[in-house]
């Protein structure tokens, strides 16, 4: 009777197996090599990041917002990476869900994104809000345009003394190579089916009402952003917004001074006073990953949008915003 594992296919695979493995073993001489099964499920686990005891059991969820912010998946070296509103949406969806999750420490790590991402990613912690659970945002190296946008969403804005925010407004980056092509003599010609159809494109000048038509979408997008920050922040009237809202960025110390923030802070600290906010003694700060995303601390977050070989780091995360022209909530000096 002929056995199963008598195919040569499966004995070649089954050899070449291990000798990679054994491979693998004699790249760790100082310990051993583990293979295990690992889980097709890619629903999020939770990570316990620090607890003040054992026994605690009631959580804080630390829930990380950084990198260009997209509605769409973040391209990455290896793979499409995740769409950050939805990861949002479903991180705030496993701490409204759990009843021991007492509040949220929102930290954002952002100069920003695209003016549809940013206002989603703020609906949803709006929304997350009616659950009665309170969101801190806490700022971190940047939390500039979009950035702070969203931070406008959550019932307190607390910043490293470090952080840099602001950029409040609306840029749209066009690029003319009318020139450069008229050197290589080459030449673009777009049909269209009216005179602005082809309106911001790199190989047609930019006219006057095209301008003004963008002008005008760009206007009306920054009064959408001046009316977000006027409610998040009530002891700002709108003209007062105006009068921050230049583009320009704040250190945490300017923002505060103006009432763009609400305090400085540690991520000790912030931990600190949102257990004393929910009146719990004993708290657990955890966190939601994707299986095999292990974080050992709250410091312990890989840059978003980043894939690393070896010694070189390539940056995919914001090159698609910078070809194509985009309405971004962007600080993008």
């Amino acid at each position: 009777m002929k056995q199963r594992n008598s195919n040569p296919c499966r004995r070649r695979m089954l050899m070449l197996a291990v000798a990679a493995t054994g491979l693998l073993v004699g790249c760790f001489p100082s310990g051993g090599f583990l293979i295990k099964p690992v889980s097709a499920n890619r629903d999020l686990d939770e990570t316990v990041l620090t607890a003040d005891s054992r026994w605690a059991a009631a959580k804080i969820a630390l829930i990380d917002v950084d990198g260009i912010l997209m509605n769409r998946n973040k391209p990455e070296l290896l793979g499409d990476g995740e769409h950050p509103v939805s990861l949002l949406l479903e991180q705030l969806d496993k701490a409204r869900r759990d009843p021991r999750v007492k509040g949220v420490l929102l930290r954002i790590n952002s100069p920003g994104g695209s003016v549809t991402a940013s206002e989603l990613m703020h609906e949803e912690i709006m929304h997350f809000r009616k659950s009665g659970k309170p969101v801190v945002a806490v700022m971190t190296d940047v939390a500039a345009s979009g950035g702070y946008y969203i931070a406008c969403a959550c019932d307190r804005i607390l910043a490293h003394r470090s952080s840099v925010t602001g950029s409040i407004g609306v840029i749209m980056q066009l690029f003319d190579v009318t020139g450069t092509m008229a050197k290589l003599g080459v030449s673009g010609e777009a049909i269209t089916s009216g005179r602005n159809k082809a309106g911001g494109s790199p190989f047609t000048p930019l006219t006057d009402e095209q301008r003004a038509i963008f002008q005008g979408v760009v206007d009306e997008l920054y009064d959408r952003f001046v009316t977000v920050v006027a409610e998040g922040r009530p002891d700002l009237d709108e003209a007062r917004v105006r009068e921050l809202a230049d583009g320009r960025i704040y250190t945490a110390q300017q923002a505060l001074d103006v009432g763009l923030i609400d305090g400085i802070t540690t991520m000790r600290q912030a931990i600190a006073d949102l257990k004393r906010q929910v009146g719990e003694k004993r708290i657990k700060v955890v966190a939601y990953h994707r299986p095999l995303g292990y974080k050992p601390n709250y410091y312990a977050q890989r840059p978003a949008g980043r894939g690393d070989t070896n010694l070189l780091n390539i940056d995919l995360s914001g090159w698609p915003q910078r070809i194509a022209p985009r309405f971004m909530y962007l600080w993008s000096p």
